[in-house]
């Protein structure tokens, strides 16, 4: 059982349908080249509200997508526990990034300006849609322009002009009405 909390931890992935009947799991990964979410270690695993450490002892590409056998899982049934939870592994294992650059965990709930001053709201997800990410903006419950959502475009400099992890910040130019 771990002592860390949930904020500690980033989601990389999670475990799909079990595969065959010696405890493999189809495995969903979240990282931009699939077979990356292997190179990070430990796994950390949800049950029952706890946080547990799985260990990976072999994967592999199946058709278009990824199968793994955890240690000491050996037979369909035992697998079948992990099908639907989320991998995880701790926020500290991720490698440092360049300026300017962020993960998505560190721009949740930030909340979000254009350069006028008008709070447009809290980022409360982020999307992928191919051409470019896309923060979700949970408008205020008080916005004048009677938004409950915004789809802002993350374009560095067209759109965003500046984020600021110490004040909490995301300064945007974008108009509040859209």
């Amino acid at each position: 059982m771990s002592l860390l909390s949930e904020k500690d931890f980033v989601v990389l992935g999670k475990f799909g349908a079990v595969y065959g009947i010696n405890g493999w799991l189809k495995i969903n990964s979240y990282t931009d080249i699939p077979e990356g979410i292997f190179d990070y270690t430990p796994w950390q695993v949800k049950f029952q509200g706890n946080w547990q450490t799985v260990t990976v002892s072999s994967w592999k590409r199946h058709s278009n997508g990824l199968i793994a056998k955890l240690t000491d899982i050996n037979v369909r049934e035992q697998a079948q526990a992990y099908v639907n939870a989320e991998i995880a592994v701790a926020a500290n294992a991720l490698p440092a990034l360049d300026d300017g650059e962020y993960y998505w965990k560190d721009l949740m709930e930030l909340k979000v300006v254009n350069e006028q001053g008008y709070d447009l709201g809290v980022v409360t997800d982020l999307m992928e849609t191919g051409s470019n990410d896309v923060l979700v903006v949970k408008a205020n419950r008080t916005d004048a322009f009677g938004k409950g959502e915004r789809l802002i475009p993350y374009l560095d400099q067209t759109v965003i002009k500046q984020v600021d992890l110490t004040a909490k910040q995301i300064t945007v130019d974008w108009d509040p009405a859209f």
